[in-house]
Formats: structure tokens, C-alpha cells, sequence
């Protein structure tokens, strides 16, 4: 009989975002070792059907926190679910993730939780700077991971370097490391570059300069659009391809221009990053950005901040290039070398998918979180 696995999240479809894409591409390979719910969000827009997954909807409260909306506090669903669990995993710790940690431990139920970013650096950077509680906010919000974390029996860690972090802010609880990684089946080169552009309805003459995530104040979408305004000066056959929603101000801004296309966030990823030549990574914060592996994976030559792990898996002029952050003229320099040199940028993108197919397989990844929430059954 299959362990009744419990999976809460404050991210979840329909609203894409890197735990939602996760979330995505996990839940049907551990169906069919447990009998999974899930309890997240009620997002707006339409929930595509998980097959043999069960899905609890906590509807959404008025507060907006940046781009985001969290859910109301639910406490008494929570609990209920969390109960009929044999194992908890969580994703977050927002109003689902953090009462679902707290009454896992309350009920002495085997709990782990995947650490998918630093929570105080996210909340501090897609805050508006002029908000006055900005500081205080990433306060309260380190002491609540500290906290909460140290009720967990299992952390999974993106990196060695998100688990020696947390080992620097006094979370004590036993880290596994398990990268993410990208289906190189799945996310795969366009068979024809041209091609794949009409396909989503772009000239194929252009070259196509990409992002993919949330339009978010930590992901500076603002240095990107400084950098390709730069480019437009000197290249006419340009065009800038935005996948994803969220603040409304930079969203306005990156559509008020020619050549911007900006796209909501999709169900299939994989036609739009096909047609991209660039893929540009221009956030202040990370872990280890699946959108980038999964960019590479196509075989786009990836220019990227170097923040999280993402410094770790590329190497520079080898299977990416880098920029510092917020330097819009250092980011329109590298673009413009690969703009210029064609065989480079395909070189730099075959090299990309080599090093996810090695190092960063989805396979890997998978076989890293079973055996940690085997791990977590036993011990408990």
C-alpha cells in the first residue's frame, strides 16, 4: 500500500513560477510511489487535472506582497491534512507551508521541506525599495526559516552553498544536497531555428533575446530592458521575448516599447524557448534558476548574472557568459558578442546542453528527493 504523501506550497499552478515549474515536472514521477495531495493556493486561471493526485485549494487573501498573492491562513484545513498524511513535504513557508511544518511536527509525522530560495533575500528584493518595512520584513523573515526549519526531520538543499547558508544562520537540521536539473528529452534544440520562430509567431529573420519567470522586482527585468534599448540602436533585426507575469508597473513599462513581446506565463515553455538565440538571466537573487538549466537544455547560449549556483554550473565563455548586477552596459557588451558571432553563440549553446545532460539531469534530481523521503520514513 503506498505512504499518503502530503506536499504543501504556497506556489502552484496556474500561476507559473519556478516552484510551480518544478512541481510540475515531479508530482507524476512520485505518483507512482505514493499517493500524493497537494495543498496550495487558489490561484486564478484553470488548474489542468493531475492524474491520481488529489489537490487542496485554499482560496486567496487581499494582501499583495510584490507580484504575489498569498493565500489566507487555513489553518484548520492544514491541520486536517496534514493528519491524514504518513509524510509531509514542503515547499515554502508561507501561510500553507508554515502551519503545515507546525502540525507535522505536533503529530510526530516525518517532514521534510525543499529549500527553493533564501526567503529572506527574496522577500527584501521583490519589495519595493522605497517600502519602509523592507528590512524589518527580511528580519522576520529569517527568524521565521530559522525557526521553522529547525522543526523539519529533512532539508533538501539546491547547493552546498544554500546548505552552508543555513548552517551560517543557525539552522541545524540535517541537509541533503540534491541539484535541480532540466529533461533534456523534454527541453530540447529546436530542430529548426527559423521554424520554431514562425511557430509562435515571430519573424524569422530576427534574432530572438529571451527571459522566462516571473516579472518580478528580484529578477531586475529593468537591466535587461536598459541593455536591449542599447542593442535596438545598432541592430534592427532584434526582438525581445518576455515569458511571464507579475509586478504590473514593470510590466508596463517592458510593453510600452517596439520589439518587446511579452507573453503570459504559459503551460508549454518549450516552443517559446526554441525560438529563443539568447536566453538572459538578469536576477539579484537565486539558488540554482531551473528557467536557466531548462534554457541550456534547448542549447541557447546563456548570459546570467552570477548569483547562487548558477555561477557554479556555468562556465564563463565555455557554456555561458557572465554579467555583474544591474550593469545594464556589461550586459549589452556580452549580448553583442554574441550577436556578432553566430558560431560562437552556437557553440557556447551545444556546450550549455552537454553540461546539463552530464552533470544536471532531471533523472538525478528525481532519484535524489525518492530516496531522501525514504530516508525520512525509516529514520522516523
Amino acid at each position: 500500500m503506498k505512504k499518503k504523501l502530503l506536499i504543501a506550497t504556497d506556489s502552484f499552478l496556474p500561476r507559473w513560477d519556478g516552484i510551480a515549474r518544478f512541481l510540475n515536472e515531479i508530482l507524476p514521477k512520485l505518483s507512482a510511489d505514493y499517493d500524493i495531495t497537494v495543498i496550495a493556493p487558489r490561484f486564478n486561471g484553470q488548474l489542468a487535472e493531475f492524474k491520481d493526485i488529489s489537490i487542496i485549494r485554499i482560496p486567496l487573501s487581499r494582501i499583495r506582497v510584490g507580484d504575489y498573492t498569498p493565500a489566507k491562513f487555513c489553518i484548520r484545513r492544514v491541520i486536517k491534512a496534514v493528519k491524514q498524511a504518513d509524510i509531509v513535504w514542503t515547499q515554502t513557508i508561507g501561510p500553507i507551508g508554515a502551519p503545515a511544518i507546525l502540525a507535522a511536527r505536533f503529530f510526530r509525522k516525518p517532514l521534510a521541506a525543499y529549500i527553493h530560495s533564501i526567503e529572506w533575500e527574496l522577500f527584501s528584493k521583490s519589495i519595493s525599495r522605497k517600502n519602509p518595512f523592507r528590512n524589518l520584513i527580511s528580519f522576520l523573515t529569517k527568524a521565521a526559516a530559522r525557526c521553522l526549519y529547525n522543526k523539519c526531520s529533512l532539508l533538501m538543499v539546491p547547493s552546498l552553498e544554500v546548505a552552508e547558508i543555513l548552517n551560517w544562520h543557525n539552522i541545524r537540521t540535517k541537509k541533503n544536497v540534491i541539484h535541480l536539473g532540466a529533461d533534456t528529452s523534454k527541453f530540447s534544440p529546436a530542430g529548426n531555428k527559423k521554424d520554431a520562430k514562425k511557430k509562435i509567431g515571430i519573424n524569422p529573420e530576427h534574432v530572438v533575446i529571451g527571459f522566462s519567470g516571473r516579472i518580478g522586482r528580484e529578477k531586475d527585468l529593468v537591466t535587461l530592458y536598459r541593455a536591449f534599448l542599447r542593442l535596438r540602436k545598432s541592430y534592427d533585426k532584434l526582438v525581445l521575448l518576455i515569458i511571464g507575469k507579475g509586478v504590473k508597473e514593470l510590466r508596463i513599462m517592458l510593453e510600452s516599447k517596439k520589439d518587446i513581446i511579452v507573453i503570459e506565463s504559459v503551460d508549454n515553455i518549450v516552443p517559446y524557448l526554441q525560438a529563443m538565440d539568447i536566453y538572459v538571466m538578469p536576477s539579484l537573487t537565486e539558488t540554482s534558476s531551473l528557467s536557466t538549466m531548462e534554457a541550456m537544455s534547448c542549447s541557447i547560449a546563456v548570459v546570467s548574472t552570477p548569483v547562487g549556483y548558477i555561477k557554479d554550473y556555468i562556465k564563463n565563455s565555455y557554456n555561458g557568459l557572465f554579467f555583474n548586477k544591474q550593469n545594464s552596459y556589461e550586459l549589452s557588451k556580452n549580448l553583442a558578442v554574441l550577436l556578432d558571432d553566430e558560431k560562437l553563440r552556437a557553440k557556447i549553446g551545444e556546450n550549455a546542453r552537454k553540461t546539463i545532460i552530464e552533470f544536471y539531469n532531471w533523472d538525478k534530481t528525481i532519484k535524489g528527493i525518492e530516496e531522501s523521503l525514504k530516508e525520512i520514513i525509516f529514520s522516523d
